[in-house]
């Protein structure tokens, strides 16, 4: 299947709806459509309502069915546009810009990308090892951004903050995630979670590091010092962390202005997938992403009500 290399190929080959179509069904059965309920490749096409009807179960289904366009009357087109965008944007696309481009309303415009950022998740953690660089950040609305009365409101209140914790594999994927506190319970529950015994952890001089040499080798670097390495031949360092901090902020400031806690690990997401895909093209991390198509259906209701979840050893939500 042909897959555009560009932003005005894609535009272009996906303006016909029935290669659009013809286009997402193979990239989800590649082998041959099979019906979702009971797994039988035993299924007619009815080609006036684009929907096939297995003669297992008896049930109907469409390309759409389970996955992030399900019950959605935006077209394939405009869905495929959009997320093409939001996948090759390096510093994201806000939903204003969204919805200006493909015609539909903000409102629309803020669903499509979550649904999108949802098929950026992973759904699992992956084990690393060599030399992994840890850090925390934290992000939240800047007072200068603020109206005047509400800077002042948070001023009395206090102005709200997300702690975000992320592991490097040095030459490898960044996992990020929120968390509530950067307490030396959690982040070593993490790092031994995460990080294979017997590697290298390179870390600031946070005091919640301190006890990580115990099943790990540990290398300190204090910034307080001056110091961006350490180690006899400059060989800790949380550089690379640091670089994915500068790309994520870079999105946050310049795009998204403020994003909220409870939406804050989708964002996570979305930055940790184009980290991970950044030595493939723009038609590859498009192709690569909507291999995680299936099976990653997000409900309004979902989106904005189920913000009240699973708190694990301070851990929000794991995003990549």
């Amino acid at each position: 299947m042909e897959t555009p290399t560009n932003l005005i190929e894609a535009v272009q080959y996906f303006s016909d709806p029935d290669r659009a179509h013809e286009y997402l069904v193979a990239m989800r059965w590649p082998d041959g459509v099979v019906c979702p309920h009971c797994q039988s490749a035993e299924v007619t096409y009815m080609s006036k309502y684009r929907r096939w009807k297995c003669r297992g179960c008896r049930k109907n289904f469409s390309v759409k069915y389970n996955t992030i366009l399900e019950n959605s009357n935006i077209s394939l087109t405009q869905w495929l546009v959009a997320i093409w965008l939001v996948l090759n944007a390096k510093n994201g696309i806000s939903s204003y810009e969204i919805a200006r481009s493909l015609g539909v309303t903000q409102k629309t415009g803020w669903f499509m990308e979550h649904r999108i950022r949802k098929m950026m998740e992973t759904g699992s953690i992956e084990k690393m090892d060599g030399t992994v660089e840890v850090d925390e950040t934290v992000i939240g609305q800047k007072s200068k951004t603020m109206h005047a009365d509400k800077r002042q409101e948070m001023r009395e209140r206090g102005f709200p903050k997300t702690l975000i914790f992320g592991l490097r594999e040095r030459g490898g994927n960044v996992q990020t995630m929120v968390v509530n506190d950067a307490s030396k319970e959690t982040l070593q529950g993490i790092i031994n979670e995460v990080v294979e015994p017997g590697s290298v952890v390179c870390s600031d001089s946070w005091t919640g590091y301190i006890g990580v040499s115990d099943r790990y080798t540990h290398g300190v670097v204090d910034h307080k010092k001056g110091q961006y390495t350490s180690g006899e031949f400059g060989e800790f360092s949380t550089n690379g962390m640091e670089n994915y901090w500068s790309l994520f902020k870079r999105g946050y400031h310049g795009t998204y202005v403020q994003i909220s806690t409870q939406h804050a690990f989708r964002y996570l997401a979305e930055e940790d997938f184009r980290y991970n895909t950044r030595k493939e093209k723009d038609g590859e991390r498009f192709v690569h992403a909507l291999t995680s198509l299936n099976g990653r259906r997000l409900t309004w209701r979902e989106l904005t009500e189920s913000h009240l979840v699973h708190l694990d050893r301070g851990v929000v939500q794991v995003v990549s």
